[in-house]
């Protein structure tokens, strides 16, 4: 039985970026938010607290960002730089540039690098230590079959999604090739992937309305638990319109997701029972990017246009901040047949 919940969209944010939202971060440490938009700024939030405590610019449109700790953090700019920005003085610095947009960054504890992904079919791995010369922050370069989309960290695993629809999984420690070159089980571009918290595989989403749960697990036994499903599609009156997945966030506590996709909605899932725990109201617009706080409380949902409709009117970008009922993220119990 799946639930919808009446209550609001959550505390909407003050100050939101002017443009369409490209990702949205809480820290590891805090409830604050890191912020990234089109309209050429990060912008850092403390989200419990409704305040912005932070904005700065760029030469161009922000793709994504990423903490460091809670007093820095990383952003990805079609300007083709990789910049660091350190929040209480205001201080930024390029920490090194690709030959086209940069579209995706990740910090890695387990690693102590930036890990970017760019539109020039490249990654790259930078020590933000050695940021005294861009050279010498440069850890590798290792070239992609194709532009990057969407990378997701888990410990030393690192999975890249591509153009093409290829997926290549790293171990971060030998970097020189792939642990494992894969196809996208989905038929249509890849829009989103995300590692599970547990480290046992990824969830990946598509431009066609699916999500398909991939196990690293190579053998048999391992590659029978893999699967797809659809949602955020709509039937009326006969007709399928199927919107793209825009957003995969996994919940820190119990490795359960939300998704959230262009028709507005933010849909919750029980991953291991194949099983829908809520659908949240429906939001004003596309849902850009999803994030929940370190211990779960608390779920950012960028409402922003993402024009897969072409450029058109529509509701303002907007940043909204839920609080989390446990009900709405738990996995329901098993009910075992009687014997």
């Amino acid at each position: 039985m799946t639930g919808v919940l009446p209550n609001s969209a959550g505390r909407e944010l003050s100050n939101p970026p002017s443009d369409g939202i490209s990702n949205l971060r809480f820290s590891n440490h805090s409830d604050n938010l890191l912020v990234s938009s089109w309209d050429r700024t990060v912008r850092l939030y403390d989200a419990s607290a409704n305040v912005l405590r932070g904005e700065f610019f760029h030469g161009g449109p922000v793709l994504d960002c990423c903490f460091h700790d809670d007093s820095s953090g990383f952003s990805a700019c079609v300007d083709n730089t990789v910049r660091r920005y350190v929040f209480s003085s205001g201080k930024e610095d390029i920490l090194g540039r690709h030959d086209a947009p940069v579209c995706c960054v990740e910090y890695s504890y387990a690693a102590g690098q930036v890990i970017t992904g760019s539109w020039d079919k490249t990654l790259k791995c930078w020590d933000p230590r050695g940021a005294s010369g861009q050279e010498r922050a440069l850890v590798g370069a290792y070239p992609q079959p194709e532009r990057v989309y969407s990378i997701s960290l888990v410990g030393h695993r690192l999975v890249v999604a591509t153009a093409g629809r290829h997926v290549n999984v790293y171990d971060l420690r030998n970097m020189s090739q792939p642990e494992q070159k894969r196809e996208s089980s989905l038929k249509h571009q890849t829009r989103c992937v995300r590692c599970y918290p547990n480290g046992t595989g990824f969830a990946l989403s598509s431009v066609e309305g699916r999500v398909a749960m991939e196990f690293f697990d190579l053998s048999e036994a391992g590659q029978a638990k893999k699967y797809a499903f659809k949602c955020h599609r709509k039937s009326e009156a006969g007709r399928d319109t199927v919107y793209p997945v825009n957003a995969i966030a996994f919940h820190p506590v119990y490795g359960t997701f939300a998704t959230g996709g262009c028709d507005g909605y933010v849909n919750v899932w029980d991953g291991n029972n194949k099983k829908r725990l809520y659908q949240y109201t429906k939001y004003p617009t596309s849902i850009a990017a999803l994030s929940f706080s370190r211990d779960g409380r608390l779920l950012a949902v960028a409402s922003s246009y993402t024009f897969e409709e072409g450029d058109r009117p529509h509701e303002p970008d907007a940043i909204f901040v839920r609080s989390i009922n446990e009900v709405e993220v738990k996995p329901k119990p098993r009910v075992c047949p009687a014997p």
